[in-house]
């Protein structure tokens, strides 16, 4: 009997006994080598960085290092694990800045749920890193723990849930609407699911041009002066989004839109509801590992191209699209933060590494193991942050020299 996928991970991971590991740079093969590496040679880089605290980029790890952390509580469809629990997820998370952008990463779950306290210790901790990613913390803290981190720290602070699925999502739906002869300011898209991931594709999505978004979550469609439920970011969200002011669960506000993008639960989008809506219409359904409809559902109700977060159908909207390629180039120019043009920047590298003559239905958007991702999109980050003023060098990435703003 063959294993399936979950029995043959959980084989790998009690063979390896972790996925990650630490390796010296350096040999130590002689005194002199242990002279070099420890006492009594490196009291000189020590002296060095009390000195000169920039100094800390050219001779320690910090220039290539990301912190992976998280708190545990919104583990990929599995929700509040804990922070125990979520390290496979982390260590996997470091495995992939590793070997698609060659990033070292350290995996580190906080066991708290305070805001105040996780704040405080990533903050007291941030200075041995060059970037923080901060993974499957649940909404609305998430919102709060990333915006003080950033007011607080003078490196790259980015929330993968958030951001790394808004990147990638936008990139796969210019595409997608490209095959269909739409635009993104002419076109009407429902995003369900109103969590960290739904919140942040929202307002992403409006700074790239969209006009008619709404938001849907348990309650129905977001709605200014319909507050039952609301968390104070959804309420501020309800504010920029419904320009119509639909009201009414999915399948009532669903009627005639362009466009679904799920970020919700299995099952949720029903091919009753794709046929209801405009003609040739776009899917993306990114529950994983459920998808709100599956894909050959919703192309027999109508669909014209379909989307989803899986591995194993066409069209995968994977974060690992997008943050080892992000964190790539704000690395290389010791970025100060990730804005929204490194994003937007991000976006369209990814979008235009699909050709016009290559672009289909069922590719709408690279692979993550296609090798020109993520030179693409840490080319187009580096750029976009020197251009906007967050970086702190600037790299000829021809041949690599470097030189301070």
């Amino acid at each position: 009997m063959v294993k399936d996928i979950f029995e043959s991970s959980l084989d790998m991971h009690k063979r390896l006994k972790g996925k990650l590991n630490i390796e010296c740079r350096s040999p130590i093969d002689t005194m002199a080598d242990l002279a070099l590496v420890y006492t009594p040679g490196v009291a000189a880089p020590c002296r060095k960085i009390e000195a000169d605290q920039d100094a800390l980029w050219d001779l320690t790890i910090k220039n290539n290092l990301v912190a992976v952390i998280t708190d545990g509580t919104a583990v990929l469809g599995l929700g509040d694990i804990g922070p125990a629990a979520s390290m496979p997820v982390m260590e996997g998370k470091s495995c992939l800045f590793k070997r698609f952008a060659g990033i070292d990463s350290i995996p580190i779950a906080v066991s708290t749920k305070d805001v105040d306290d996780f704040v405080h210790i990533v903050s007291k901790i941030a200075v041995s890193f060059g970037g923080i990613n901060l993974e499957d913390i649940s909404a609305p803290r998430c919102f709060a723990i990333e915006k003080r981190l950033q007011e607080e720290l003078d490196i790259p602070v980015f929330h993968d849930d958030q951001h790394g699925t808004a990147v990638i999502a936008l990139a796969a739906y210019k595409n997608a609407l490209k095959l269909t002869g739409r635009t993104i300011e002419g076109s009407r898209l429902i995003i369900n699911g109103g969590g960290a991931a739904g919140s942040s594709i929202a307002r992403y999505f409006l700074s790239a041009g969209a006009k008619d978004v709404i938001v849907c979550d348990i309650h129905g469609a977001l709605c200014t002066g319909y507050t039952e439920g609301m968390t104070e970011a959804q309420a501020e969200l309800a504010a920029i989004t419904n320009p119509t002011g639909a009201k009414g669960s999915l399948a009532e506000i669903i009627e005639g839109a362009d466009a679904f993008l799920g970020v919700s639960r299995p099952g949720l989008l029903t091919p009753d509801m794709v046929r209801r809506m405009a003609k040739d219409p776009v899917i993306f359904a990114m529950a994983n590992p459920t998808p709100e409809i599956f894909p050959e559902e919703a192309l027999a109700a109508g669909a014209a191209v379909v989307a989803t977060g899986r591995s194993d159908f066409p069209n995968q909207v994977n974060n690992c699209l997008g943050f080892p390629g992000i964190f790539r180039g704000a690395l290389d120019v010791r970025a100060t933060r990730i804005n929204e043009e490194m994003k937007l920047a991000a976006s369209r590298a990814l979008a235009e590494l699909v050709s016009d003559e290559e672009l289909s239905k069922n590719y709408i958007i690279p692979s993550a193991l296609d090798p020109k991702v993520v030179p693409a999109v840490a080319g187009a980050v580096a750029q976009a942050a020197v251009s906007t003023g967050v970086a702190r060098i600037s790299i000829n990435r021809s041949d690599k020299s470097v030189c301070k703003i």
